[in-house]
């Protein structure tokens, strides 16, 4: 068994609905472990960030209430916006 560092994803919400982010967040989780064949008991933690136009939901809440990662370290961030 090969060891995975790391992975990046990232997707868009349809709308800044509690709804829509859960769903974009949930595609992007499940479509990340298909692909790349891992279990969620390898994942040790997740990280999330969000332009500031997305406040209606947490991503990590999605992972934790939509696909049960209750055993993953997870943390909900806002990206920077820097002029220019």
């Amino acid at each position: 068994m090969s060891m995975i560092r790391g992975l990046r994803g990232a997707t868009t919400a349809s709308s800044n609905t509690k709804l829509a982010i859960f769903e974009a967040t949930k595609e992007l989780l499940e479509s990340l472990v298909k692909e790349n064949q891992i279990g969620v008991e390898s994942i040790a933690s997740a990280i999330f960030t969000v332009t500031d136009d997305l406040n209606a939901a947490f991503p990590a809440t999605a992972a934790r209430l939509g696909l049960g990662w209750q055993d993953v370290g997870l943390m909900d961030l806002r990206q920077m916006t820097v002029p220019g």
